[in-house]
Formats: structure tokens, C-alpha cells, sequence
């Protein structure tokens, strides 16, 4: 005896004067960075920015308009942030040669990541202002995401939970030593 296959549940139909429910996904990993206190200046870039404790702040690279740093909060392994010094909200507002220079180590990068974890794919942005998702709402800065199938799998969704296996001054460590090596 064969069951007739059910038909798809359908979504009720929405009149216009009631509002859509709406799915969430929670994202609690970044609960320690929303709730954290803010820097001392003001602008977590531009204290990173006037360190010299390169391997504490995470800096990759430092060129003379922007600087190359990981995401201390990161969504995969690799995640890279390209960072003008001068504290500026938009591009338009950036001056030249800060812009291109920003889109030049943005390549440097793509090619940095492909050369040591090999992602299948690259997610490339910026967010300008806070109700586009900016953290750090004031300073632009240009975010590399590695990505491999799968990586967003049932412990991010359902767990709650990112795996990282790579430790941060590990990934840091090692994208350095690249860095330098695709110089000489």
C-alpha cells in the first residue's frame, strides 16, 4: 500500500494589517564584543592602530595608509579586516589613496587566504553604518570571510556554537610568516 506523499505546508496568508512573523537566528557567540565596554578612545581601530604590540592586536600587515588585522571575533578561521588609519565612517569621506591602497591589500588578502586554508570561497564586505551591521560604525574597514561548504553546519545553527580549530595568534602566526613570504 503506497501513502500519497503530503503536500507542502503552506504559510497562511498575511492580511495587510497584521505583521509576518519573523525566523531569528541567534548569534550568542557575539554576545562578549556587544556587551563589551568601549575603548578608551572610542574607536577599537584607532587604539589597535597607534600600538606597536603587533602580535596582541592581531595585526597581520602594515602598510602605510591601512593596516591588516584578524577579526577578533571571527566567523571562520582566517577571517581578515582590512583598516584605513584614519578614522573615517564612509569611503567617500577616505582619501584617495587610502581607498586604493584599502582595495590593493583587499587583494593581497584574497590571495593570503587561497595560499594558506585553501577556501572554497571568499565573503568580501563592508558595512557602512550601524543599521547596516557595522560593529565598529565610525571606521571603515574591509572584511575577508574564508568559506567551505558546510561551514555554517548544525552546530553554528542548532549548538550555538562556532568551531574554530585554528587559535588566534596561531592564525596570525601563520598568515604573517605568508605575508612576508609572498614579499621576498
Amino acid at each position: 500500500m503506497r501513502r500519497r506523499p503530503r503536500p507542502p505546508k503552506r504559510r497562511p496568508r498575511v492580511r495587510p494589517d497584521e505583521v509576518p512573523r519573523v525566523d531569528r537566528l541567534w548569534t550568542p557567540w557575539r554576545y562578549q564584543y556587544i556587551t563589551a565596554p568601549p575603548s578608551e578612545s572610542g574607536c577599537v581601530f584607532c587604539e589597535k592602530s597607534h600600538s606597536t604590540e603587533d602580535e596582541a592586536n592581531l595585526i597581520v600587515h602594515r602598510a602605510r595608509h591601512n593596516f591588516v588585522l584578524l577579526n577578533l571575533y571571527p566567523y571562520n578561521n582566517g577571517h581578515l579586516m582590512v583598516v584605513p588609519y584614519s578614522h573615517v565612517a564612509t569611503l567617500e569621506e577616505a582619501e584617495t589613496q587610502t581607498v586604493d591602497e584599502l582595495f590593493h591589500l583587499t587583494r593581497r588578502c584574497e590571495a593570503l587566504l587561497r595560499a594558506v586554508y585553501r577556501p572554497q570561497g571568499i565573503n568580501l564586505g563592508m558595512n557602512l553604518g550601524a543599521c547596516a551591521g557595522a560593529g565598529v560604525a565610525g571606521h571603515i574597514h574591509m572584511h575577508l570571510v574564508p568559506r567551505w561548504v558546510g561551514d555554517s553546519n548544525f552546530m553554528t545553527t542548532l549548538g550555538e556554537t562556532r568551531v574554530l580549530p585554528e587559535e588566534l595568534p596561531v592564525t596570525r602566526r601563520r598568515l604573517a610568516e605568508a605575508w612576508e613570504s609572498m614579499n621576498a
